[in-house]
Parts: C-alpha cells; sequence; structure tokens
C-alpha cells in the first residue's frame, strides 16, 4: 500500500514538472502565429457604420473644420488620420498629395493630438493635400473613429458609410492595390 501511495505521489510531480513546459509551448505558438499576422488588416466593427457624429475646429491657419456632416454630400471621401510628430506620416505624404490631386475623391484630414502650430507648419512646409481639415487636440474623435495610431485611413461612400480603412502608411503598391480599388468600386455603385 505504501508502495501505491508513493507511485501516485510520484505521477502527479511528473505532471506538474511538465506543466511549466506545457505553458511557455503554448505562449510560444500563440507569440509565434502573431508575428504572421498582418497587421494592416486589423478588423474595424465600423465598416459598414455610418461616420460617427462629431464637429471639429480647422487646423491653426485653414479655413474649414471637419464635421460628420461633410462625409454626407452623395461623393466617396477619404479621411486620413495624421499628426506632425508621426513619421509613418511623412513617408505616406506625397502619395496623399498625389491622391488628392488626382480628384476622385473628396479628400479630408483628421489631426491627432497635435499642437496647433506644429500641425499648420507641418502642412505648409510638406503641403496640405486635404479640402477640410480637424483639429483633434484631444483624440476624442479619432476614438469614435476606432482609430489605433496614425497614419490610418478611412473610405466613406457616398451615404456617409465607413467602407474601407487602412491601418499604416500608405504607399504607391497599397494605393494602386487596395485603396484605389475601393474607390473605384465605390464610384460605380448605385445608391438609391
Amino acid at each position: 500500500m505504501t508502495q501505491q501511495i508513493a507511485t501516485k505521489a510520484g505521477n502527479k510531480g511528473s505532471i506538474g514538472a511538465y506543466l511549466p513546459l506545457l505553458i511557455f509551448v503554448t505562449i510560444g505558438i500563440f507569440l509565434g502565429v502573431g508575428l504572421f499576422l498582418n497587421p494592416h488588416l486589423i478588423p474595424s466593427p465600423l465598416i459598414g457604420r455610418p461616420v460617427p457624429e462629431f464637429n471639429l475646429p480647422p487646423v491653426k491657419g485653414r479655413e474649414l473644420g471637419l464635421s460628420s456632416a461633410d462625409f454626407k454630400t452623395g461623393e466617396v471621401s477619404i479621411l486620413n488620420v495624421f499628426a506632425s510628430w508621426c513619421t509613418a506620416c511623412l513617408e505616406e505624404h506625397p502619395f496623399m498629395m498625389s491622391l488628392s490631386e488626382s480628384g476622385l475623391v473628396q479628400f479630408y484630414g483628421l489631426n491627432y493630438k497635435d499642437s496647433p502650430d506644429a500641425a499648420s507648419e507641418w502642412l505648409d512646409k510638406y503641403g496640405d493635400p486635404y479640402m477640410r481639415t480637424g483639429a483633434d487636440i484631444n483624440g476624442r474623435v479619432a476614438i469614435d473613429w476606432g482609430v489605433y495610431g496614425v497614419p490610418e485611413t478611412f473610405i466613406v461612400d457616398q451615404q456617409g458609410i465607413i467602407a474601407y480603412k487602412y491601418i499604416g502608411a500608405i504607399n504607391q503598391k497599397v494605393l494602386d492595390e487596395e485603396i484605389l480599388p475601393v474607390i473605384r468600386k465605390l464610384k460605380n455603385t448605385k445608391h438609391d
């Protein structure tokens, strides 16, 4: 009988010895899978929903602020969330300028958690592609849009419904393969 008790206790000890290894392997698998996920494909719960209600003043030195009503004009539009302190925003800025100059869409900017002077100076220095630019100094409106960080770009359909979200800096490949096809599809869609 003492032999059985010792054997049962020994079995419990060997299972306990493997428990930390099992936990470590499980965590490693989850982290490994995460390395291969595309961070630009984080799903947004706002896709298919109307733009959130908001009304922002213009960035310093600009005349037109930005509100939810600006997305309900019967035109496809883009909202680009940017900041002067964002290095990726500077990387994508030439593509934003190009897209704006194409005249394909109404092009709006949401300046995120920036100082008024820095935002104004940045747009003056690098160019202002936006028809309207809202100053979201405290970041509250960006939270309502589901923004994780900057830059982020949203495409909104003619009815003011969010149709697409891209997280990260846009380059020519993203513009050609993702952004422009969505814009063209929306422009070819008839709404009643």
